[in-house]
């Protein structure tokens, strides 16, 4: 039996724009088992980032039924810890060091004991970045910002990464070497990864491709 941990079901949002209801997601389904990556490709404006903020609980959907884990409970606690973040812009606290920036996904759960020091120091090994520990954002490139926002992501082992156009406002080469990262350390960890992307190279990397059109969800695996 498989290992479903996201289920979206019937997904439906409209917005509305001056008197006309726009229809972002019509009944759109989904499901993801535990490590399988998933990219959703789709031109833009199709909905895909609105599909995937609402995957993760942070816009209200109109219709339809979202479980994680098969559970309802997709409150702001439960969030984070069941699934990790990584967008275009990175996000991270322009104040903060790398080390720290990393940190505050646990803190932001109450827990920096030295068990998560140990992690974040962990996990900023895994991602390269060692000698960067102290740098604020501004000393960091691009490149380094998302690896460090891919590690904040996995600080708190979370079952789910949701990753919004994450190489867009980086060069060619340096989002290879971003998604390749992404793909590696889902994998390693089983952490099951949702990825929107305009990239067709990157998104052929992961384990299934969905096409998103008009608020639709077309399964490119299963021509359904």
């Amino acid at each position: 039996m498989s290992d479903v941990i996201l289920q979206a079901e019937g997904l439906s949002k409209s917005f509305l724009s001056g008197e006309r209801t726009l229809e972002v997601l019509r009944g759109v389904d989904l499901s993801v088992e535990a490590g399988q990556s998933v990219s959703i490709c789709g031109e833009s404006g199709s909905g895909k980032s609105t599909l995937l903020h609402a995957l993760a609980g942070l816009d209200a959907i109109d219709e339809g039924e979202l479980l994680w884990d098969g559970s309802t409970d997709t409150g702001a606690e439960r969030r984070g810890r069941f699934l990790g973040m990584v967008f275009q812009s990175f996000y991270l606290i322009p104040e903060l060091t790398a080390f720290d920036n990393i940190l505050m996904a646990a803190r932001m759960l109450g827990r920096v004991g030295k068990p998560e020091r140990d992690r974040a120091a962990s996990l900023l090994d895994r991602v390269g970045l060692v000698e960067r520990a102290d740098h604020v954002p501004a000393k960091l490139s691009g490149g380094e910002r998302q690896r460090v926002a891919v590690a904040r992501a996995l600080m708190n082992q979370p079952r789910l990464i949701l990753a919004d156009e994450p190489t867009g406002n980086l060069d060619e080469h340096t989002g290879e070497a971003v998604i390749a990262l992404l793909l590696e350390l889902s994998q390693e960890t089983q952490t099951a990864l949702v990825l929107v992307t305009h990239n067709k190279g990157h998104a052929l990397k992961t384990d299934r491709q969905v096409l998103m059109q008009e608020g639709r969800l077309i399964d490119s695996n299963s021509g359904h």
